[in-house]
């Protein structure tokens, strides 16, 4: 939908398809192995090579500029073969956002320019949440020479034991409201826990962390972190909405193309009334999914008025648009819908995990009828 309104999007497009279609296609299965197989990193230092960890940034930066709508094909063409890889630039480009919202123009020439792998590049932050949700956040002490020193637990830092760098937030001593930091992960003041095994997107792996003590380097203003958050979260939530969307696409196409192999009572089982619907369902599902992201697109770049909440609207219905047609993808193939190696049970899990980023969505509700009521954000009220 976007690539027809934006031709100047079709080079992403076709980037992006080209890659997901020899990188990752014919080894979804494989790279879904992680943490007890092995992780994809030649096909993530691809993807660093080609730009794809860098959409947002400008190129003196080591980006390539292209904005929340060439964003938004590049993860919608990822995620119909593998939302793994897509989980890992939506984390990174988050990372990327908050940092450069803040003006952290130091640390972002000391990272992104100097890199030269796609570890180098990285930065994990804890994208699977709302971070002013976060029940349990480390403490920030100042030390000497304007520096601070991290201490406690973080859980669940996506990324975090494969990049290099991360963007925690955290809580000053004294200070009120949330503050975002950012350190290197090597340093032995920051104890990493074992991989996490969750639903989906098992090759975007997540750790919880533990901090002694460990240097850290604020990003913006003390307290500025729950404002940085909202400022950022439109783009993002956004680019969630496309990666829903492409899951949804890649499980429409994997259901049309068994309809039209698998033979039954005599027929293609495509013949059949009820998996034709349950196909059609799907269609609609994916055309009304194309638009909101599209139509949230062009309200975040236009700066129209509620941008922020109208991409927040737009993500939550994709998402459930999306869980509810990769259900059906699953019936389409009976059976084998439930198995590994046809790819459908995959997309119904990832499907699930991506509903999640930025936070789950009854609260991304709430957040939204409070808006359009006048009332005060329940986040905003906790600082």
């Amino acid at each position: 939908m976007l690539t027809a309104t934006h031709t100047d999007l079709k080079p992403f497009e076709d980037l992006a398809a080209s890659f997901a279609a020899k990188e990752l296609a014919k080894k979804t299965e494989e790279h879904d192995t992680y943490p007890f197989g092995p992780f994809f990193t030649k096909v993530l230092d691809k993807a660093y090579e080609v730009g794809f960890l860098g959409v947002l940034l400008p190129e003196d930066l080591g980006g390539i500029n292209g904005g929340i709508s060439a964003l938004c094909v590049i993860l919608d063409n990822i995620c119909r073969a593998d939302s793994s890889l897509g989980g890992i630039i939506f984390t990174n480009a988050l990372a990327q956002q908050i940092m450069t919202e803040a003006k952290a123009d130091t640390a972002l020439k000391k990272i992104f320019p100097k890199a030269s792998n796609a570890r180098e590049f990285l930065v994990a932050c804890p994208s699977f949440c709302n971070p002013a949700q976060m029940v349990k956040l480390p403490t920030a002490e100042r030390s000497g020479k304007g520096g601070y020193v991290l201490k406690g637990n973080l859980e669940y830092l996506v990324l975090g034991n494969i990049a290099a760098n991360a963007l925690i937030p955290a809580r000053v001593e004294g200070k009120p409201g949330l503050s975002f930091f950012l350190m290197d992960l090597g340093g032995k003041s920051v104890k990493k826990g074992e991989p996490i095994f969750s639903l989906g997107l098992h090759a975007c792996p997540a750790v919880d962390v533990t901090f002694e003590d460990a240097v850290a380097r604020l990003v913006g203003e003390e307290g500025s972190g729950y404002a940085l958050f909202q400022e950022v979260s439109g783009k993002l939530h956004v680019a969630a909405a496309a990666m829903s969307a492409g899951i949804l696409k890649g499980s429409f196409s994997a259901a049309l193309a068994y309809s039209r192999e698998r033979f039954q009572g005599g027929c293609q089982i495509i013949n059949w009334s009820e998996v034709s619907m349950l196909l059609a369902n799907m269609a609609v599902k994916a055309d009304v999914a194309d638009l909101c992201v599209a139509q949230a697109c062009q309200a975040l770049e236009s700066g129209a008025r509620d941008r922020g909440r109208l991409a927040v609207s737009a993500a939550v219905h994709v998402h459930e648009l999306c869980c509810e047609a990769v259900n059906d993808g699953v019936q389409v193939l009976g059976g084998n819908g439930y198995m590994k190696d046809y790819g459908q049970e995959k997309r119904y899990r990832d499907a699930r995990q991506v509903q999640a980023l930025l936070g789950i969505s009854p609260m991304k509700k709430i957040s939204i009828i409070r808006q359009i009521a006048g009332l005060e954000d329940i986040c905003a009220a906790a600082f």
